[in-house]
């Protein structure tokens, strides 16, 4: 449970980097995550191929913001479970044969699904990427001047920050039921369902008085900061970059282009 803590908060230490795309503006980020997350979505279940290309905007932010390709990895793949379970019964209903490779057939069932875990992997990737080049309080501040509304960033924020609250206190409890229960391994089933109520009661409770802490320290949940950092040529070329590419590989099928140069007729 403390290294599971200890992890949950790694991408925000890697958000005080001094790359060029750490010193890029929060909203240019924020725009270019969306619009590259709305431009892959935008496909059809069977455009494999299609989204393919886009596996540059993770690669070159990756690389620039020198993010470590493994701990994204180990955080993008636990997303894939659940789109692994909603995608799979497409195997079964969808045994039509979408392309042949050799003597292997390729399923539309198949095709589908890979293409749910492909879009899945960008988009969570896109977000954990913005998480790890630009602090959460910079996010938060974001998205108040862009008008989203006060209680969903309240709630992004407090859920985050609650987090280590909630793990530090079943830690806590953990270890003092280990303490009296003369040797057990674990928490025994008999007790789980006490162990939850005392657990959510005392977080509670705990983060009551971190959110009373956190008031008398000034924070107030519609306060937006006057002093608005500037767009700068380097804010503006990433965004047109992003945005034109983005475009290009919706209008294009880049892959078949690429395939009749590699592959030629």
């Amino acid at each position: 449970m403390d290294r599971s803590a200890q992890t949950l908060y790694t991408l925000e230490q890697l958000s005080a980097g001094r790359s060029g795309l750490h010193r890029l503006h929060p909203g240019v980020k924020i725009i270019a995550a969306l619009f590259f997350m709305v431009t892959v979505i935008s496909f059809d279940r069977y455009s494999l191929g299609r989204i393919v290309p886009f596996l540059f905007y993770p690669c070159i932010l990756i690389a620039w913001g020198d993010i470590p390709p493994a701990l994204l990895l180990r955080r993008t793949a636990l997303a894939l479970p659940f789109c692994l379970f909603a995608g799979i019964s497409n195997l079964i209903f969808e045994r039509g044969t979408a392309v042949s490779l050799g003597n292997f057939a390729v399923s539309y069932g198949l095709l589908s699904l890979l293409t749910l875990l492909l879009r899945t992997l960008l988009c969570v990737a896109a977000v954990l990427i913005l998480m790890a080049v630009t602090p959460l309080p910079r996010l938060a501040v974001q998205m108040r001047r862009f008008r989203c509304p006060a209680l969903l960033v309240t709630l992004l924020e407090i859920s985050y920050r609650y987090i280590a609250v909630l793990t530090a206190e079943s830690f806590s409890m953990y270890t003092a039921y280990i303490l009296r229960s003369g040797g057990a391994k674990g928490i025994e089933l008999k007790h789980m369902g006490s162990f939850i109520g005392h657990l959510f009661l005392r977080s509670a409770g705990r983060a009551e008085r971190v959110y009373a802490a956190m008031k008398c320290r000034g924070y107030d949940l519609d306060s937006v900061p006057k002093e608005a950092q500037g767009l700068n040529m380097a804010d503006i070329g990433f965004l047109v970059l992003v945005c034109a590419f983005c475009i290009l590989f919706r209008l294009a099928d880049i892959s078949a282009i690429l395939g009749s140069w590699i592959i030629p007729s």
